[in-house]
Order: C-alpha cells, then structure tokens, then sequence
C-alpha cells in the first residue's frame, strides 16, 4: 500500500515500534507484558509447496491501517485496544528454511517462555504447522481446549512422509495430553481430510462444526460448545474466511466466515473461558488482493489482543 495514501499517517505510529504500535522487546523480553507477539514464517513445509507463507508475517504487520491508536475508542471492543494492558512485540523469529527442527525448537522455546512469564502468545504465521510446536509448549499449563477455525479439519498422520506439517496439526494436538477438548469450525468443500480421518476426529471426540451448520444453525451452537471457564488456545487458518474477504490463501473455499461472524465468535468465547494463546497463520500476501486479507488478519488478531487484556484485567 501507498504509505501516502495510509490513513494511519494522521495519527502517527513508528517504525521503531512494533505491532499495532506496541512498544519492541528482545525476545525472551517479557517483564510485566500481559501478550506478547510475535512472528513465525514457517515451521515444517512440504517439499511441494515450500515456506509459501514466509512473508504473512512481515504483510500481517504492515497492513495496520492505524498504528498509532491505543489509546482511541475502538467500536469493536466498545473502548480502547488494550484497556490498562501491555503487550510487547518480538518481532520475527529466526527461521531457517532448510533446518526445520530448529524451526519447531525455536517457536516451541519461544511460546514456552511467554507461559513461564504468565503472559499470552499472540503468533503471527506461517504455514498451518506453526500451531503444532506452539501447543507442544503448552506441556505444564493445561488442561487446554483448542478452538480452531479452518476451512480444513487438518487430521491427517502424515503428507508426503511429513508428519508433522500443516495437514496433521490438529491429529497431533489430539496427541498431547494436556489438550482436553477440541472444537472444530469452518470445514467445506473438500482438503486433505479422507472419511478416516474424519472418522478418527469424531471418534477422538472432536466437536466438528460444518460451515454447512453454521449457516443453518449460527454460531451459537460452537459457543455453547467451548466448556465454561476453558483454558482456550484459538488456532486460526485464515482460510476460514470467505475468499471474497480474504483472497491470500493456498486453499480457497467458498462459503466461508465474513469479518463479523469470526468478530463475534471470538468476543463471546472470551465471555465464557480464557484465552490462553492464539495463532493466525495460512495468510499468503502473494495471493492477496489489494491488502484486504492482510488487513482482516490485522485487525482480527488485534481484536484477540484487546479481548486477552480485558480478561487480564477485569
């Protein structure tokens, strides 16, 4: 985007600040930060297809239309973005891309030492194998329930002989004995999932919820789904969404989530059960059109900040 054209420039913001405007740390760096962001390109790639989401990070950040706003009214939080909180922004991990091992170490200690801090992960991706070393530092701090929205059910053992890549994150949460429950939203069209792997989820007791019965039934019926008082870690694909709202993605599907769905769907999880982590991964600015996925991805993940701080302080 033309930084002439950024509205953004009325009201200031700096480049010697991190996302949103939240002040840069060192990682590792988290004092009395209640969130703590940070970017992870890519974990475990197929051969295929490769790191194809390296840069949604880097897009991620830069599509904040208005970075220099914490302290104005935000309408879709009914108040400022981090009411009395602080978040601090790490940057971009080093990522390697031949050395995927160091990959999932480095997300993995990364995420681990925001949990040994008290404060939240807020991960910007990436490919879908991101979440899987993120919920492998959650070892220690569960029970957990993963909430993940996707336009895919990801219960795949292995593709390609990778078993730990972006069809297969939510079969390896299943195998981690602090995720207790998991709930599923924004399935369609046909991905990677065969009928046994399906049939797999549902025996493990997966919550699954069809785009098809969200638009029969709304978005109540996953709420009610969340248990009371949950620990929840959010694993968001941006390929949930519609691609008339969100073009960037590998895998588009239509009939997908539009902004406010996934709005309200993340405020009234908020009511009911803590937020304990969330990544938003799958954004590939090489397909975006005209910002507008990258920007959905910014404001979505900066509504999550906004509801983690008024649970750290309410």
């Amino acid at each position: 985007m033309n930084d002439e054209l950024r509205i953004g420039n009325l009201f200031g913001g700096s480049p010697d600040r991190g996302f949103y405007d939240v002040p840069l740390a060192e990682p590792g760096t988290v004092e009395d930060a209640d969130i703590v962001v940070m970017g992870a390109a890519t974990a475990t790639p197929y051969e295929s297809v490769g790191a194809y989401c390296a840069g949604g990070p880097a897009a991620i950040r830069a599509a904040v239309g208005w970075p220099g706003m914490g302290d104005h009214h935000d309408f879709d939080l009914g108040g400022v973005l981090l009411p009395s909180g602080r978040a601090v922004d790490w940057g971009d991990l080093a990522i390697s891309e031949t050395d995927f091992g160091h990959n999932r170490q480095l997300i993995h200690s990364s995420v681990a030492a925001v949990l040994e801090a008290g404060a939240v992960p807020v991960v910007l991706g990436g490919d879908d194998s991101v979440p899987i070393p993120c919920l492998q530092a959650y070892d220690g701090y569960g029970p957990i329930t993963v909430l993940q929205l996707d336009a895919h059910i990801d219960w795949r053992d292995e593709v390609q002989g990778e078993r730990l890549g972006l069809s297969s994150n939510m079969r390896r949460a299943s195998e981690m004995a602090w995720v207790e429950h998991i709930v599923q939203v924004g399935a369609r069209g046909s991905g990677s999932a065969r009928p046994p792997d399906v049939d797999d989820a549902t025996a493990w007791g997966v919550r699954l919820f069809p785009m098809r019965d969200v638009r029969a039934d709304g978005i109540q019926p996953v709420i009610d789904a969340v248990p009371d008082d949950a620990r929840v870690y959010i694993a968001f694909d941006i390929d949930a969404m519609d691609p008339s709202v969100v073009p960037g993605v590998i895998g588009p599907a239509p009939g997908g989530f539009h902004y406010g769905q996934v709005a309200d769907l993340l405020a009234a999880v908020a009511d009911k059960a803590t937020i304990v982590g969330f990544n938003l991964v799958e954004f590939a600015p090489a397909a975006d059109v005209g910002n507008r996925g990258a920007l959905v991805a910014s404001r979505l993940t900066a509504t999550v900040m906004g509801l983690i701080a008024r649970q750290r302080h309410s």
